[in-house]
């Protein structure tokens, strides 16, 4: 079966896309946003899907292009902020090295401004961000190995701090141990 190496789950403005492009970088690894893909494959902004056809048909797309990902990419993958509300996006995520960066609302105030291009904070951003993590943060903890802390750090520290959650030993996922990496004879060659 092929997964994901990293699975990157939380709230809008965490910074999972940054930080995957990161740390596909740092492990030689593709890099795929299951956001970038619903935009690509419907030729418009999640927001114009939520204004035109509504959240549950966005919610819909959203199943298919995680399904989609999580069975069929194995480099590092950026799900959307809501993704995990589905209980059968859950169930796919179960066993999978899943981080959930997490921050708090004056970090997100910070980095997203809470601004109106964001479709589920239209109205009081500040309110309804809050309930949306009151609504998911339990759900980024279930599916989550390990949880890194955003705020106040730069994407290059919530990168290094995501490898060394998965990693306790400070080897990244995929890379060689340390017994295999100076033997010619036993290193596998990344693909």
């Amino acid at each position: 079966m092929t997964a994901p190496l990293i699975v990157l789950v939380g709230p809008m403005g965490s910074g999972k896309s940054t930080v995957g492009e990161l740390l596909a970088g740092r492990l030689g690894v593709p890099y795929r946003d299951t956001d970038a893909d619903i935009v690509a494959a419907e030729g418009r902004e999640i927001s114009d899907i939520f204004v035109e056809d509504g959240e549950e048909h966005f919610r819909a797309l959203e199943r298919a292009a995680v399904r989609a990902a999580v069975t069929g990419h194995t480099g590092v993958l950026s799900l959307g902020g809501g993704a995990v509300l589905d209980d059968g996006t859950r169930a796919l995520l179960a066993g999978l090295p899943v981080v959930y960066l997490s921050m708090d609302v004056e970090e997100a105030v910070r980095r997203v401004g809470l601004n109106t291009a964001r479709p589920l904070l239209a109205v009081n951003p500040r309110r309804q961000w809050r309930e949306l993590m009151d609504a998911r943060r339990h759900l980024y903890t279930e599916v989550a190995r390990a949880v890194v802390a955003t705020d106040g750090r730069t994407p290059e520290e919530v990168a290094q701090a995501v490898l060394d959650a998965l990693e306790p030993k400070g080897r990244a996922p995929g890379e060689p141990s340390p017994e295999t990496r100076h033997n010619p004879d036993t290193r596998q060659e990344k693909q």
